[in-house]
């Protein structure tokens, strides 16, 4: 209870100097992590969560993916696809399977006594997009609205695309931890669990989709039972594709993309409500990771893992971005901005605790996890220090666009 009570008193201090904090890139995850760094170190801190109950704990942490990659899918417009179809084509068909490579290679060539599914994992977990902790750009008008449109398309996307990839290494890699090497059947199980999450987030999505547009169309339902009824489709995806023996999180982002197209008939908040369930969360899962900031960064780092986390969130993204952009009618600084802007979030922080989790007991959980908080710090300093910088060089060279009303 006292560290609920510290969570929210953090965060509503953080909502009452928002706008100030604004002019420094002090966004709600950065201050709900530095309360949590604050609060948890020491010898003798004064909040220590206990992560005793794994069980419990995955599958807390599995609802918030699953919460996050709804919301994620069913927020991405549809408009700006249709408008940026070719190069959000690039960047998700192209640009993403190259960085994967590239993260791969990268940790090959850093860690080579580890084993190759590990190492997958990790390629995995230091790739996915989360503009949360650099939420500044994409709202700021200075910065061209055809980038931010690409990068809120390509946020809303990436992270569900990656989810079944990691879903297949982390299978294969915990044969590695079990000293087992039947891979094809860890493959196939991972495969069969993928496709009970296909099929229970479709049927949930459309179905759901369809009762609550015919119901809305016909004046049947009330503006807040429309947003408990959005709420309740990415628990049942989640809960049904589980009970099938399917990968819950996946199941809810499937759910996300099927009913996206209804939800253009239904009241523009009908999403809000899950919204902001997910926005605290996610908040919550921030201050947590203060705590595991804290305890990786007890014993030192590795040169190999910082130099690692650098390039995983610079060159690793900024090369392929570069690569499958060419002869678009994207100039060079545009095309370095969408390869710079990649920052690291929670999407990170929650595969590292699941793959952590999934091969404890294993030094390759425990690699994991460490390379993970050193490559969301890392991004969280550099993508966050950069924002306002750029916002201003864009300023200096392009009109900026009328402010959106409040």
């Amino acid at each position: 209870m006292l560290a609920v009570t510290v969570i929210t008193a953090v965060l509503l201090a953080w909502c009452v100097l928002s706008h100030r904090l604004a002019r420094w890139s002090i966004t709600a995850p950065i201050a709900m992590l530095a309360a949590g760094i604050a609060l948890t170190s020491g010898s003798d801190p004064a909040l220590v969560f206990d992560f005793g109950d794994m069980a419990g704990f995955e599958h807390a942490v599995e609802v918030v993916l699953a919460l996050l990659l709804f919301v994620d899918a069913t927020e991405v417009p549809a408009g700006a696809i249709r408008r940026e179809r070719r190069v959000v084509a690039r960047l998700l068909g192209g640009a993403l399977p190259l960085t994967l490579a590239a993260a791969f290679l990268t940790a090959l060539a850093f860690f080579p006594d580890r084993p190759g599914w590990i190492l997958a994992v990790l390629a995995t977990v230091v790739v996915p997009l989360d503009l949360a902790p650099a939420a500044a750009v994409v709202r700021d008008h200075r910065i061209p609205a055809r980038l931010r449109e690409v990068l809120n398309v390509e946020g809303g996307l990436n992270d569900g695309i990656l989810s079944p990839v990691f879903l297949l290494c982390v299978a294969a890699a915990s044969e590695v931890h079990t000293a087992g090497d039947d891979y094809a059947e860890a493959v196939l199980d991972a495969v069969g669990a993928a496709a009970w999450a296909l099929g229970a987030g479709s049927f949930v999505g459309y179905g759901a989709g369809w009762l609550l547009r015919r119901s809305w169309a016909k004046g049947w339902a009330q503006p807040a039972a429309m947003r408990l009824g959005v709420l309740s489709v990415p628990v049942a995806a989640y809960t049904l594709s589980s009970a099938l023996g399917g990968n819950g999180f996946v199941a809810s982002f499937v759910a996300g993309v099927c009913i996206a197209p209804a939800m253009r008939h239904m009241p523009e908040n009908a999403v809000e409500m899950t919204d902001d369930l997910v926005t605290l969360l996610t908040l919550a899962l921030w201050f947590l990771f203060g705590q595991i900031v804290n305890d990786e960064f007890w014993d030192g780092f590795h040169l190999s893992v910082v130099l690692y986390a650098l390039l995983a969130v610079s060159l690793v993204r900024i090369v392929p971005v570069l690569l499958v952009l060419v002869g678009t009618d994207l100039s060079l600084t545009d095309r370095l901005f969408l390869g710079w802007m990649g920052p690291r979030g929670v999407t990170s922080v929650v595969f590292g605790l699941l793959a952590a989790l999934e091969l404890r007991g294993a030094s390759g959980g425990d690699f994991i996890s460490r390379v993970m908080v050193v490559t969301v710090m890392v991004s969280i300093v550099l993508h966050g220090l950069s924002a306002e910088p750029l916002a201003r060089r864009y300023a200096r060279t392009r009109p900026a666009a009328p402010a959106a009303r409040p």
